[in-house]
């Protein structure tokens, strides 16, 4: 099934990244690390926490949740020195202007 361009639901999302640990968590051994970067969702007025709702994921499927990082970023190279227009254009087009991702870190245990 062709998904580019696309818009999928939460519950298909899901779906999919599950199907994604379910395809690495083979290659990876007993006691190693999965990390996982990601942002939240803003949609529609509604803030998304799609990162805690993936760690639910990975958490399923019987990783150990060692570490959660909140990388803050104020200014990137995409928005340098352009701080008010990136403003105006969430004000005007009704989205949120995230300034942080996660990083989370799992063991596995099996």
């Amino acid at each position: 099934m062709n998904y580019i361009g696309s818009k999928l639901s939460l519950l298909e999302f899901l779906k999919m990244f599950g199907e994604v640990v379910d395809n690495v968590t083979p290659f990876l051994e007993k006691g190693r690390y999965f990390a996982l970067v990601i942002g939240d969702k803003y949609s529609k007025g509604e803030w998304i926490p799609l990162g805690f709702y993936c760690m639910n994921e990975v958490l399923k499927r019987g990783y150990l949740l060692k570490s959660i990082i909140v990388k803050n970023f104020e200014e990137t190279k995409g928005k340098m020195n352009q701080q008010e227009l990136w403003r105006y254009r969430a004000l005007v087009g009704g989205f949120y202007i995230f300034k942080h991702e996660y990083i989370m870190l799992f063991k596995k245990m099996k």
